[in-house]
């Protein structure tokens, strides 16, 4: 598989988070990185450089999530003890686990970001429904479960995967998480029918669903979720160019989430105390904002690269992206009212 065609809809009743173009890169964002992988594969130096390279780019998105919190007074307000105290906690527990075991912590960091990943979208597909009032998502969270269970299954049970998990160039925990997939195969082939049979249930119900509706569905989600069924399709076809794009197109579908949600939240709404809104309204704006904090994590990667401590690369890696996972669903919610206006959603839907 070496191209991917945009995916062909009625687009003319599409309600678009951002705006059609905004959100027609939100919903490709994979793509990049996926070509990328397939242009250098059979190249085991390239891919593991690529590999790391997303790897790298994939935590520069995940401080972020503490700017928007310990910068936003209200927003800290929200649970005032759970963002005190969540970073000495994820502390210890990374500590105590790393010093039980390396392999436990990489294997919970890595099922955690996947599925992180995974509700990353359905969130995404969330906001598109509501727009046209879906206000039920339990069917497109099975579906999209049922598609990485399935990816992972297959993956497991796949005499392949030794080789291509050498493929990747990883070392280290990540390296190790990934091998347990290989002392799963058994169980694997077992539950291989079944998660497959689930996958394909869900997404004939999910297509005959939308059929029904009929015009009141909102082409938008439809884009979204086409696209991201196509990439599972390539982490199946392809596993590490699909891996690679699964990861990287996470952190660049929420930087430009976060761009453009400056503006709706903070940019637009002079009377917003928060810093963060202080910061995107002052001469350097958004672009400045982001900038700023780009070379904050350059900083951070410099300094773990001249102590050369591995206890303290897996402290600030895993203590990072764990709070950005755990902060990400209480920021976030379409229920608070002020999540809602700035994706443009009635409070009342919401």
């Amino acid at each position: 598989m070496t191209t991917v065609a945009a995916p062909s809809l009625p687009l003319t009743r599409a309600r678009w988070i951002h705006s059609a173009s905004t959100d027609i890169v939100i919903a490709l964002a994979w793509v990049p990185f996926t070509l990328t992988a397939l242009a250098v594969q059979g190249n085991g130096n390239a891919v593991a450089a690529l590999m790391s390279a997303t790897l790298l780019f994939s935590f520069t998105h995940q401080p972020l999530t503490l700017a928007l919190v310990y910068g936003d007074a209200d927003q800290f307000a929200l649970r005032r003890r759970i963002f005190t105290w969540s970073p000495l906690v994820f502390a210890v527990l990374v500590y105590a686990t790393l010093n039980v075991s390396l392999i436990t912590l990489a294997i919970v960091g890595g099922v955690w970001n996947a599925v992180h990943t995974l509700f990353q979208r359905y969130g995404l597909i969330r906001i598109y429904g509501r727009k046209v009032g879906e206000n039920d998502g339990r069917l497109e969270r099975a579906l999209l479960l049922s598609w990485l269970a399935g990816v992972a299954v297959v993956a497991a049970a796949d005499p392949a995967t030794p080789d291509r998990i050498i493929e990747t160039g990883l070392a280290g925990h990540n390296r190790d998480a990934l091998e347990v997939l290989i002392d799963l195969r058994p169980a694997a082939l077992v539950l291989l029918p079944f998660v497959v049979a689930a996958a394909i249930g869900l997404t004939v119900a999910w297509v005959r669903r939308e059929i029904r509706v009929g015009d009141a569905a909102n082409p938008a989600k439809q884009v979204y979720l086409l696209s991201t069924a196509v990439l599972f399709g390539v982490m199946l076809v392809s596993p590490i160019a699909g891996l690679i794009g699964y990861v990287g197109s996470h952190a660049l579908e929420y930087f430009v989430i976060v761009y453009a949600n400056l503006k709706s939240r903070y940019q637009d709404h002079p009377d917003d105390a928060a810093l963060v809104g202080r910061a995107v309204r002052s001469p350097i704006g958004r672009p400045g904002f982001l900038a700023l904090y780009l070379a904050a994590i350059v900083a951070i990667v410099a300094v773990l690269s001249q102590m050369g401590s591995p206890t303290a690369y897996i402290l600030v890696f895993f203590v990072l992206g764990g709070l950005h996972v755990f902060y990400d669903g209480f920021i976030w919610k379409l229920r608070r009212g002020r999540v809602a206006r700035s994706f443009d959603l009635p409070a009342a839907s919401a």
